[in-house]
């Protein structure tokens, strides 16, 4: 029986629980409310480090493919949406070359700190995407990678991406496509012994509330559509990552459902999660395996 359940008003009918009463689980109020009253366990800041260790390596792939998709040639002015980490950017500059302009913005400046040890040639600027500080038609190209989904509305974005974007610009944006394998399922099978699934989807929504629709690539495309880009191509790629059972548990310990379930657990019941966790991985897997994900890489260009 989960520690932490979803409260439920007053119209929600009673759901019997044989066997969990009081003594047995904490109660759901005071659950949600440690949550949603500490610090923003949505920031990417307080998981940074542990970011650029497993995942940059991940993202660096798709975020290559991007850069190439949209064309980045020598001497462009690039921008990067909710940069991160950097690994667009520094693809981006690359591309480029030393006559190039890249610029990657983020609201978590502790990311943008580990996008610069990791390498130079790009700027960075603490900047949200709904408020970009540049003038209009700056940029000859605009990347994003898996930042799109954060937002409650992705269209707001992409208005003042546009605005930015030169005519005959183009934008590319990467998106993880939903996928249910055998170590989500192991993870989120222990994860649901903590907490009730529908508290666990509640988070993930909150975290990544354009997600869903957007790993549609039909309703991804119609949103670029009604952003203004034309001539837009989606393609569905898979991409291989070899890891250690470790990186990938910690990977998920830095997903947003792994930071809202700290927060929420406290230190004691999360130590005892991330034991349980391991058991389990240890049990049905090996040390180091290959996890298989799919990505949307879409682009288009803004008409003259």
């Amino acid at each position: 029986m989960p520690l932490f359940r979803r409260k439920r008003s007053n119209q929600d009918p009673p759901r019997p629980e044989p066997g969990s009463g009081p003594a047995t689980r904490a109660p759901a109020g005071p659950a949600r409310r440690i949550a949603r009253d500490g610090p923003d366990w949505r920031s990417y800041d307080p998981i940074a480090e542990t970011y650029a260790r497993v995942h940059a390596p991940r993202t660096a792939l798709p975020a290559a493919d991007l850069v190439e998709i949209v064309g980045v040639g020598a001497g462009a002015r690039v921008l990067d949406v909710g940069t991160g980490t950097g690994v667009a950017a520094r693809a981006a500059a690359a591309a480029a070359g030393s006559a190039g302009i890249v610029i990657g913005v983020d609201p978590a400046v502790a990311m943008m700190v580990e996008a610069r040890r990791a390498g130079t040639g790009v700027l960075y600027a603490a900047a949200e995407a709904i408020d970009l500080p540049f003038r209009p038609e700056t940029f000859d190209a605009v990347v994003s990678t898996f930042a799109l989904s954060h937002f409650d509305r992705a269209e707001t974005a992409l208005f003042d991406i546009m605005r930015v974007l030169r005519r005959e610009g183009r934008l590319g944006v990467a998106l993880w496509a939903v996928d249910q394998d055998e170590f989500t399922g192991a993870w989120t099978e222990v994860a649901e012994e903590f907490a009730e699934h529908e508290i666990l989807q509640d988070a993930y929504r909150r975290a990544m509330p354009s997600a869903e629709r957007l790993a549609d690539p039909a309703r991804l495309k119609d949103v670029l559509h009604e952003a203004g880009l034309r001539d837009i191509r989606v393609e569905r790629r898979q991409y291989r990552f070899e890891m250690t059972s470790e990186e990938y548990l910690q990977g998920r310990e830095a997903s947003s459902t792994g930071r809202f379930l700290r927060q929420m657990l406290g230190d004691e019941f999360w130590e005892t999660f991330r034991r349980q966790t391991r058991e389990v991985f240890a049990a049905r897997f090996p040390p180091a395996f290959n996890d298989f994900r799919d990505v949307l890489l879409a682009a288009g260009h803004k008409p003259g």
